[in-house]
């Protein structure tokens, strides 16, 4: 029986099908997980490849291999052809590593431990409130990131690795403009920041976060060198003054109402009267049609008691924090970018 991926209208043993398909969705994420973990992708790279080669060259069960790659090419994961060998398809091409569109990072990140058992949490969360990581483990998730370095590592790397298609796309969605300062706020390892200066040759930019990211950052290189500098800090208490323009990548969604009224309130007291906001967050719309943010919505409430908003509600937050909305922008990927003027 076929599986659907949206709710078929049709025969009550079509629509159990589908119901329990999604039910196993954990499986799903295990699968992926497992390739990843042996980096199946990899050992593709130059070529189709039958199980048995495959397990000899990543130390597997062949028959348990098979089982796992044939379900995952249901997703569209890996494609199995008519001699039994499995290939790669455009999905399992970026779940190769050290390639520049490489999201194995981010998978591994998604699909941690940690991660999977917050997920279990939600009927908690959605009885009591709060974010379930924080009940679980007992410390909010960035607190907790902060006592375990390797974890860190791995988040940093994992949300690098999940914002690479995002900071191109940004980049080359908004006008930035040709001089100037960009301050990138609670910017990570600086990928935003990164294409935006090589787009724009006479641009220079502030890296604003933490010590671990900042310790990681993808700066460096001839081209944007003497364009940039970093600044450790916290957006709760101040943020670099000067900037012409300000983004918050991801930065809001992370946090309940009243901590991103605070974030947005530090922000204009370092901005000029005329400087530009740029929040890039997914941009709820309105309907039954699926959309990525709608996914990034329930994982914010499960890790972080933070949300995705729709442009009103985020209009609402601006005007809290002194800004006015002036637009909204599409991007190739699946943010949008949510252009404010300090008042």
């Amino acid at each position: 029986m076929a599986l659907a991926s949206t709710p078929p209208n049709g025969a009550p043993g079509d629509i159990a099908a589908h119901l329990m398909e999604q039910a196993m969705g954990h499986l799903f994420s295990a699968a992926l997980r497992t390739a990843a973990q042996y980096r199946i992708a990899d050992h593709l790279a130059e070529g189709p490849r039958t199980v048995e080669q495959l397990a000899v060259a990543t130390d597997t069960h062949a028959p348990h291999l098979r089982r796992v790659l044939r379900y995952l090419a249901t997703r569209g994961i890996f494609r199995e052809d008519a001699s039994g060998a499995f290939q790669l398809t455009p999905a399992a091409r970026v779940l190769r590593t050290g390639v520049p569109d490489s999201l194995h990072p981010a998978v591994m990140l998604i699909t941690d431990e940690l991660f999977r058992r917050t997920a279990e949490g939600m009927p908690e969360a959605v009885r009591e409130g709060g974010a379930a990581f924080e009940r679980l483990v007992g410390a909010p998730l960035f607190a907790h990131l902060a006592a375990d370095p390797q974890r860190r590592a791995l988040f940093d790397t994992g949300m690098a690795s999940l914002s690479a298609p995002v900071d191109e796309a940004v980049a080359a969605a908004y006008p930035f403009p040709q001089t100037g300062t960009v301050v990138d706020v609670g910017g990570g390892r600086g990928g935003l920041l990164r294409a935006a200066l090589r787009r724009h040759p006479q641009l220079t930019g502030v890296l604003f976060d933490q010590p671990p990211p900042l310790a990681r950052h993808l700066l460096d290189g001839d081209e944007l060198k003497g364009r940039w500098r970093t600044e450790e800090g916290d957006f709760f208490v101040s943020v670099p003054a000067g900037g012409d323009v300000y983004v918050l990548k991801h930065v809001l969604h992370d946090w309940p109402d009243a901590d991103c009224r605070r974030i947005l309130r530090t922000c204009h007291g370092a901005m000029a009267r005329g400087s530009r906001l740029l929040i890039v967050d997914s941009v709820l719309p309105p309907g039954n049609a699926p959309h990525f943010g709608k996914t990034m919505d329930v994982a914010m409430m499960a890790l972080l008691d933070g949300r995705e908003r729709t442009a009103e509600e985020l209009a609402t937050l601006l005007s809290d924090g002194g800004f006015r909305l002036t637009r909204v922008l599409p991007t190739a990927a699946f943010p949008s970018i949510v252009e404010a003027v300090a008042e």
